[in-house]
């Protein structure tokens, strides 16, 4: 943490929510942004500053399947990992569990907030899904939720859980309804509901949508489900995995087009684990379970950004702001991290030209990192 004011950047072209604005100083204090000013040198710069990225869905990192080593060493390496990889800010996911081990990774979090970087607290991904659509989560703890249930596991988590992925066509109103007062984003996920089930989730104030055409009711002429649903929804967001392989970049294309600003990138990323339910192993750049089952990317946040621009016809500017201001909206922390602005913490990620990480920043310290990143 940086305790004085100080010139981070100067005379960088910044990504704003509002687009590129060039030759631009950047100057903190106490980790938040102090001062954004125009550079008046007229010198030619080659270099972006962007904000922190947000990854709301991601499992582990660098080694480490968090539900597989709950522990503090396995989040540290886990933040650090990310830190690397310009990610200032993620939800660790867990998917459908047992209740020990979910037991176990919010002890993990409780009691490693007060010395959290980057991660912002936990996303259960699970257990209250539809075994119709349970993709590579495990069936036998697929359930569906009592209020008793929920009441006990937020009362447990004690603030930690900010967000849950759930099927609400089994799920009871009360049970989506104790959440949303809790202030847990609910995410309509692992989900077989139709047109009528989900328009009725996003009207009662579910959110968002897990992995928008994955593990869900797809879309039919006579049959619109889940996709069309939240397309006509006028607040409802998604989240989407770009990397060309859990569904086809025209999908991200039309899919962007139509939901704009409500559509935020996730990386849905795990690591090679060959221990529990979840064992990852990575084939043609992507992770599958031992019987084949798609399980999870193995992209960076910085990768899928450049997907979308070069597969998807999607602007760097719109990109960006897919996985940074998006999502730091859905989770009510926009006027703290996801933007370049004065106030905000001082988390900045510069690449070059070649659209390659040359510096990160977190709450105005530079992250010292291994080497240049590149998409």
């Amino acid at each position: 943490m940086v305790n004085l004011q100080m010139q981070l950047l100067q005379n960088q072209n910044a990504y704003l929510p509002t687009g590129l604005k060039v030759q631009q100083d950047i100057s903190s204090e106490n980790g938040l942004i102090k001062e954004i000013k125009t550079n008046t040198s007229h010198l030619k710069t080659d270099k972006y500053i962007l904000p922190g990225f947000i990854d709301l869905q991601i499992y582990g990192a660098a080694g480490k399947l968090f539900s597989a080593e709950p522990s503090i060493e396995s989040i540290r390496i886990i933040e650090g990992q990310l830190l690397q990889e310009g990610t200032t800010g993620f939800l660790i996911c867990l998917a459908t569990n047992t209740p020990e081990i979910f037991n176990q990774c919010i002890s993990v979090i409780k009691e490693y907030r007060n010395n959290a970087r980057n991660c912002l607290g936990l996303h259960l991904e699970g257990p209250f899904i539809n075994p119709e659509k349970k993709g590579a989560h495990v069936k036998e703890f697929v359930r569906k939720a009592s209020l008793d249930e929920i009441k006990s596991l937020l009362d447990f988590g004690d603030g930690t859980i900010k967000m849950m992925a759930l099927a609400p066509e089994l799920q009871d109103d009360e049970v989506i309804q104790y959440l949303l007062d809790h202030n847990v984003v609910v995410s309509l996920g692992h989900s077989n509901a139709t047109f009528e089930q989900a328009t009725k989730a996003y009207n009662q104030g579910v959110q968002t949508t897990t992995h928008l055409f994955n593990a869900m009711s797809p879309i039919q002429h006579r049959a619109p489900g889940i996709p069309i649903a939240v397309f006509n929804h006028p607040t409802a967001m998604a989240s989407i995995i770009a990397d060309g392989l859990h569904i086809d970049f025209e999908v991200v294309k039309m899919a962007s087009k139509i939901m704009k600003e409500r559509l935020f990138l996730i990386t849905d990323a795990v690591t090679e684990c060959s221990s529990g339910p979840y064992q990852h192993h990575a084939v043609d750049g992507k992770f599958v379970m031992p019987d084949g089952t798609l399980s999870g990317s193995a992209m960076t946040m910085l990768q899928s950004i450049k997907n979308c621009v070069t597969h998807c016809g999607i602007s760097l500017a719109d990109a960006i702001n897919m996985a940074t201001y998006y999502p730091a909206k859905l989770i009510k922390r926009e006027n703290e991290i996801g933007q370049i602005a004065v106030g905000c913490q001082a988390n900045l990620v510069v690449l070059n030209e070649q659209l390659a990480i040359e510096q990160v920043f977190y709450k105005g310290e530079e992250i010292k990192l291994n080497k240049a990143t590149s998409i």
